[in-house]
């Protein structure tokens, strides 16, 4: 007994209960899971393209993507219901107030989320990692908006290292131009960004509406919307080609694990919403962008510059300044 009491002294003395423990514990699970998942996107899809093309319909990928999404949804309810009972928090019956609000986010990340397939179409893998990074900015100012919440100067000033450093990371020493990017590939990175930035808040500022309520039913109505979309858009786009050569035409190895790692990648980011914030979001995708890079050396013989260096130590301090920079109230 008195060695327990010992034990938990020191936690006593920093005021740390085990539902802190917990609660950091599935944070920090969440968001390892996410930057893991988003450092594999963009090599997934560069892959799967053939000849510089995709042979595969992207809007029937992207429906796939909401399916699978909407079962692992519906996976996790069923277990809950199985332990704990159907309650008032995890039911799937809902009203029209609540879910009224879906289709907005929705429909922005279907836009956003083809938008992220055309975009390789003018820029390589490098660059479309730098342009990733405006949604930072995007981010940050809506943050503010439409959540009312309040960011330090010392915040700011981690945006702006931030995007310093992830650009300093991928600057081509053999090039005289930072990119390669014609006007078309930066206006949609900058669509992609407002569309992100937008899209992104505006979820977490419904999921944290009611905080009671369970994480997977709130999923489960966005997907639900998110797959309406998705097939109206094969409809409009690619009716002809899926009628003629079958819904699954062209789908590969590396476009089933493309599917699956946006459909975690999707869990994992409402599951950030929900405990943590965007904000955390945004720095997991920007470390993602390095360890991308670090992946890169193994498979594509990318070469780690001074530069790639320097950017590295920039983004390190730019999260460090982040998460002590929380204004005071």
């Amino acid at each position: 007994m008195q060695l327990l009491m010992v034990s938990l002294k020191p936690l006593a003395a920093f005021g740390v209960s085990s539902s802190d423990r917990s609660k950091w514990k599935r944070k920090t699970i969440v968001t390892f899971a996410l930057t893991i998942l988003t450092s594999s996107q963009a090599i997934l899809i560069v892959w799967s393209k053939r000849a510089g093309k995709y042979e595969y319909s992207v809007t029937t990928a992207n429906f796939m993507v909401e399916t699978l999404k909407c079962a692992l949804s519906l996976a996790a309810l069923a277990r809950i219901w199985k332990t704990e009972g159907v309650t008032e928090d995890n039911r799937l019956s809902t009203t029209l107030n609540e879910v009224i609000v879906y289709p907005i986010p929705a429909f922005l990340y279907l836009i956003k989320n083809l938008l992220q397939y055309y975009i390789f179409a003018y820029v390589n893998a490098p660059g479309y990692q730098i342009l990733k990074n405006l949604n930072i900015i995007s981010t940050g100012v809506l943050y503010r908006i439409i959540l009312k919440r309040e960011l330090s100067e010392i915040q700011w000033a981690a945006f702006v290292l931030l995007c310093a450093g992830c650009t300093t990371a991928q600057l081509n020493s053999n090039s005289d131009r930072v990119l390669e990017t014609p006007v078309q590939g930066w206006i949609m990175a900058i669509v992609m960004a407002l569309l992100s930035g937008f899209a992104g808040v505006y979820t977490e500022a419904i999921m944290k509406k009611r905080p009671s309520r369970n994480i997977n039913v709130q999923n489960f109505w966005l997907y639900i919307f998110g797959m309406i979309f998705n097939a109206i858009a094969i409809v409009i786009q690619d009716f002809d080609a899926v009628v003629n050569k079958g819904f699954f035409h062209g789908y590969s190895l590396i476009t089933t694990l493309m599917i699956l790692n946006h459909a975690l990648s999707g869990i994992a980011v409402s599951m950030v919403m929900k405990y943590a914030d965007n904000i955390v979001k945004v720095y997991s995708t920007s470390v993602a962008m390095l360890l991308t890079a670090i992946v890169s050396v193994f498979l594509f013989r990318f070469h780690l510059s001074l530069a790639f260096f320097l950017g590295s130590i920039v983004v390190s301090v730019s999260v460090y300044l982040h998460s002590i920079g929380k204004p005071r109230r």
